[in-house]
């Protein structure tokens, strides 16, 4: 952490509104990022997000330094994903298919143009929509794992910290991820061992 990002985080820890806007601006991109490879949709991930980073300046008073800022916040991320899935799964079973509602009708759940050729940026979309249709299969404590090291390449370390488990458990939960992905990936013949590559546009 930034002497800049200890200043800050004091004092918000202090009830700086603005300070925490500063800070939180730093992380904004990545915890909107993680919000919705769990979550699977935009909209979710953004009112997730929000409410997570809301949910770290209410309780900046719990933060005891054990483990860094961003540690902990991306650990708020991840629970209020899952407490997040946990809901929808009360609510209703929601079809993997099903498209976006909007004013003008429904929309196919697809991520954003990444500025390649018409041509690249439809397989690009196409193979993302998959993938994430793939990992929102997923149970939810495997697509967590998933989605922190394999795409946004976190290392078991870091994801054991953000997710209070042990290094075992993470291994082991990475494991069966990866397992019902590959078989998932192989049915639709996109499997290789480049796909993380593919998926991340680079």
């Amino acid at each position: 952490m930034s002497l800049e990002e200890e200043s800050l985080l004091a004092r918000a820890r202090q009830g700086d509104l603005e300070a925490f806007e500063r800070l939180a601006a730093a992380y904004e991109r990545k915890v909107y990022n993680l919000a919705y490879r769990l979550t699977g949709n935009h909209d979710d991930a953004s009112d997730v997000a929000q409410e997570a980073l809301i949910k770290v300046y209410t309780s900046l008073g719990d933060f005891r330094g054990d483990a860094s800022f961003s540690t902990w916040l991306y650990r708020v991320v991840s629970n209020a994903c899952l407490d997040e899935l946990r809901r929808r799964k009360r609510q209703r079973a929601t079809s993997l298919d099903e498209p976006m509602a909007t004013d003008d009708g429904g929309l196919p759940r697809q991520l954003a143009d990444q500025g390649d050729g018409p041509e690249e940026a439809l397989d690009r979309k196409e193979l993302q929509t998959m993938v994430q249709r793939a990992i929102s299969a997923l149970d939810d404590e495997h697509r967590v794992v998933i989605v922190l090291r394999d795409i946004q390449g976190y290392s078991y370390q870091e994801i054991a910290d953000y997710l209070g488990l042990s290094l075992g458990t993470v291994k082991s939960r990475l494991s069966r991820a990866r397992t019902a992905l590959q078989k998932k990936f192989s049915e639709l013949e996109l499997f290789g061992p480049n796909f993380v590559r593919r998926v991340q546009g680079r």
